[in-house]
């Protein structure tokens, strides 16, 4: 997932999701999924008044509305374009569908911050290294896992897929922000890469994670895991704010380094799309354009909270 502000000073973002792409903007979302017969579906949502409220400006805080926007309405566009794939007999919704979700997320808490901590505690324990070098020797172990994490899943045919529509979207941002025609053959000559993707993100926050956790103290397991899990919106946080900043610079030629681990990493995250999928990646940005617009010359449309 990623924000992009454009020339007009929208504010975008997107993710890919099964067969589909979810393209938001300042008041509204849109999921586009191409479905079974191959026809396009559609589906839109008002966003709630807090991406619009004084404490989604607040530096460090608003870090983490991004975070609550990428879960809320990541599992929304998940889970649409998950039923719309299985069809009505083997929809998932409700209950399961949240099981789901809280399982999925106490895995990836579990692999990417309970595991790596536990490893450097061990080391601490038996090689009798310093605390300092344990944390940092955890914070590797961490990146090193998301590496391959990513690398892995890649490889599977499902997220193969996944990843081209996120190209898609890549595209389809990086065409709206040079101010081309948002067609199929003007979208799919640019790069898949995106300097604002949501890899950055996620990057930043194992790389942050490094330096918070390296300058912690030694500690027991217990506290050492359960702070893991604490900090995490702090470094949330903190990341959201770096990302801005080296948006704001990636123009200058200094501050390019900045970005060059992320757009590394997107080389794994995103595929050269299909023309299908840019078709299905503008079919949501527009539908999110036309809703934006609609609701602005609308004066009694109010999204709710």
């Amino acid at each position: 997932m990623r924000a992009a502000v454009a020339k007009h000073n929208h504010i975008y973002g997107g993710q890919a999701v099964i067969e589909g792409v979810m393209m938001r903007g300042s008041h509204v979302c849109a999921v586009a999924m191409r479905a079974p017969d191959g026809s396009i579906a559609l589906e839109t949502r008002p966003l709630g008044s807090i991406y619009r409220s004084r404490w989604a400006r607040v530096p460090f805080l608003r870090g983490l509305i991004v975070l609550w926007d990428a879960l809320a309405l990541g599992m929304w566009a998940l889970s649409i374009s998950a039923n719309l794939q299985a069809g009505e007999d083997e929809s998932l919704e409700g209950a399961p569908m949240v099981l789901t979700m809280v399982a999925s997320m106490v895995i990836g808490l579990a692999l990417f911050f309970a595991l790596p901590a536990a490893a450097g505690y061990g080391l601490e324990r038996t090689l009798g290294i310093t605390s300092a070098t344990a944390n940092l020797v955890e914070g590797l172990i961490r990146l090193a896992l998301f590496v391959v994490y990513v690398w892995a899943i890649g490889r599977m045919p499902e997220i193969r897929r996944v990843f081209g529509y996120h190209g898609a979207e890549h595209k389809t941002i990086h065409a709206f922000e040079a101010g081309v025609p948002l067609e199929v053959e003007s979208v799919n000559s640019f790069p898949r890469e995106h300097p604002r993707c949501g890899t950055a993100f996620l990057l930043t926050v194992v790389v942050f994670s490094i330096l918070l956790f390296a300058a912690l103290g030694p500690m027991p397991l217990a506290t050492r895991l359960m702070s893991r899990i604490l900090l995490i919106p702090v470094l949330a946080a903190l990341s959201y704010e770096y990302i801005r900043l080296s948006g704001r610079l990636m123009n200058k030629q200094w501050a390019k380094p900045l970005v060059v681990p992320n757009l590394l990493l997107q080389r794994l995250t995103t595929r050269e799309p299909e023309p299908e999928m840019v078709e299905v990646a503008l079919a949501a940005f527009q539908a999110m354009r036309r809703a934006e617009d609609e609701q602005a010359h609308d004066p009694a449309a109010h999204p709710s909270p």
